[in-house]
């Protein structure tokens, strides 16, 4: 949608609902909204999943952890995280089949006593799961987890446990939501961002905002303003409210991306307990390892980057998983996410905080979500706009519809790509990278094949130049980064593949969005900077 078309739908009537972030909370609420038949706008100052939501571990699970918190400490909470977790994991990969799917996983075991103690656990998991479970764990012998992962450091091995859980393009799903929500009539707006709150009364009936991108001003008017920023929670709620405390406890995730090697692609690996008690992914991903996470006390910033202690901290950890030498110069690239996690004063330590979420309505009507994680945004999202639909006097027309909703792209997702790769004559493998990504969307990207556009964007990836026009045409890119951080993911799987394809990604940018030669250079000045210092 060109801005000036953009800014009408957003200045028009008034709306029922005015969202602000469009991380995961943010457009799952904006999709439960309009899917309700209520009028819908969703502002994003950065890009859509340009934080949090496109920095997770890739993983949509009830949360292993938390469970062994909640056994520990016989804490309801957590046990309640846990089975709403695994609930709504069924839903993600039942609701969006071509972003989501199941995983193998195994644990492996260096003493006798951890055997019984993971198994039990796990199995209590796959009881939680009830009908909704994924498979039955089991116990590996020594001999098969090497067989599985004959990286692993044999020394002392006992055994492992496997079990499943659910893996998802975290990023590629937000986007999903978003689509999904403007089908049900909701309107979206990227790079616009909210610089004060309209009051009449007291009360709170709009927004002011400032697009980003060409420097207008613009007044939205609103029943109801929701506040899901994230980790950007109490910024927005001191625009409210300058002595409002806060509300969270921020903390960074550091990931690491490494060769295919450190990880079979069918099977990723969790390291139940780290030399600071946290656990640890190393999972295939995109044809790459994905190494992570840390949980370590931050400040919020629009753009964190992985601190060196945190890098030596994942890469001390591998060495001692695996017989392989790894170093800095393994890394194709690393990235950092900020957690939202609801403040506890009585812990500093991070990593024991609940997941949960929490909503708050201020006194003159700014209702805030956050806290929660990625696997229960649709959770999160409902419990919002059912509290919106109270207080701000809505009248939907008809309850939530979000747990069983395909989002875009889902309705043929199930069938088979090789049908897909006939049609278009390609290759299988890039049939199945447009299939996961798209789904039935795939389709849109073969049309611009047929164009002209079936060059690959960079050298060892999938990706075509195809998908830098889907990307600005279909699915709301308006800037270089948005599209090779984000709509391909490129630049958070290898940062200097991503500094290769700047170049004909901001050509074929400018050719479709009518860039001049200023825009461009700022747009290849912008990403550069992005990609070299950190995303």
């Amino acid at each position: 949608m060109h801005r000036p078309q953009l800014h009408a739908d957003l200045t028009g009537s008034p709306f029922d609902l005015i969202v602000i972030g469009g991380g995961a909370t943010g457009s799952g609420i904006a999709l439960d909204a309009a899917s309700r038949g209520l009028r819908v706008a969703l502002l994003e100052r950065q890009d859509f999943a340009e934080g949090t939501s496109s920095r997770s571990t890739k993983l949509v699970h009830g949360g292993v952890r938390y469970l062994e918190a909640a056994v520990k400490q016989l804490d309801r909470g957590q046990f309640r995280l846990v089975r709403d977790g695994l609930r709504e994991r069924w839903r993600i990969l039942h609701n969006a089949p071509h972003l989501a799917r199941r995983l193998t996983l195994v644990t492996p075991l260096y003493r006798w006593r951890d055997l019984p103690y993971v198994y039990t656990g796990l199995c209590l998991y796959d009881l939680l799961a009830g009908r909704r479970g994924l498979g039955r764990s089991r116990l590996l012998g020594r001999r098969e987890a090497l067989r599985r992962f004959p990286q692993l450091r044999s020394d002392g091995l006992k055994g492992a446990v496997l079990y499943y859980d659910g893996q998802f393009n975290d990023v590629r799903l937000d986007l999903t939501l978003l689509l999904t929500a403007q089908e049900q009539g909701a309107v979206t707006a990227n790079h616009v961002e909210v610089t004060g709150l309209l009051r009449e009364g007291g009360r709170i009936v709009g927004v002011q905002a400032r697009d980003r991108l060409d420097g207008s001003k613009l007044t939205l008017r609103g029943h109801g303003v929701i506040n899901a920023t994230g980790p950007f929670t109490d910024r927005l709620r001191q625009l409210d409210d300058p002595a409002a405390p806060p509300l969270l406890h921020v903390s960074a995730g550091v990931h690491l991306v490494l060769d295919r090697r450190f990880v079979p692609p069918e099977a990723g690996l969790l390291i139940p307990r780290t030399e600071d008690g946290r656990v640890l992914f190393i999972l295939p991903w995109e044809g790459h390892a994905l190494v992570g996470t840390t949980d370590s006390p931050a400040v919020v910033d629009d753009h964190p980057r992985p601190t060196e202690a945190d890098i030596d901290y994942l890469l001390r950890h591998l060495r001692r998983t695996f017989k392989l030498e790894v170093d800095r110069g393994d890394i194709k690239a690393a990235w950092a996410g900020l957690r939202p996690l609801v403040a506890d004063p009585s812990r500093a330590d991070t990593s024991r905080l609940t997941r949960d979420h929490l909503l708050q309505l201020s006194p003159a009507g700014l209702l805030t979500v956050t806290g929660g994680k990625w696997t229960t945004y649709r959770q999160m999202a409902q419990d919002a706009v059912d509290r919106a639909v109270l207080v701000f006097g809505l009248k939907p027309a008809g309850p939530c519809r979000t747990a069983r909703l395909p989002l875009v792209g889902a309705a043929g997702a199930v069938a088979d790509a090789a049908g897909f790769a006939r049609r278009h004559d390609l290759d299988p493998a890039t049939a199945e990278h447009l299939w996961r990504a798209y789904g039935d969307r795939a389709e849109q990207v073969a049309a611009l094949i047929e164009q002209g556009y079936g060059a690959p964007l960079a050298a060892g990836h999938p990706y075509l130049e195809a998908e830098v026009i889907h990307a600005a045409r279909y699915e709301m890119a308006c800037r270089a980064i948005d599209v090779l951080a984000r709509r391909l993911s490129l630049a958070t799987l290898d940062r200097q593949a991503a500094l290769a394809a700047l170049p004909r990604t901001v050509e074929l940018l400018a050719a479709e969005l009518g860039w001049d030669e200023a825009r461009q250079q700022q747009e290849t000045a912008l990403a550069r900077e992005r990609l070299e210092q950190g995303l």
